[in-house]
């Protein structure tokens, strides 16, 4: 089963400012779903999104 995380959890995740979070959503380089008015993100998800970034890096285009 897939955890939900919140914006706070996936900043100190990722090692990013909230803004820059937010700056993604608005700009659609990541997803999310909002609950609640909270925004939340499926940490399978985040995984599977930074291994593809990983792997366009490594074979040369660009992030």
């Amino acid at each position: 089963m897939s955890r939900l995380i919140d914006i706070d959890e996936l900043a100190d995740y990722l090692k990013l400012k909230k803004q820059t979070i937010y700056n993604w959503l608005n700009q659609k380089k990541i997803s999310g779903i909002k609950v609640g008015g909270v925004w939340r993100f499926d940490r399978k998800d985040i995984d599977n999104w930074l291994i593809t970034k990983k792997s366009k890096i490594t074979s040369g285009d660009q992030p």
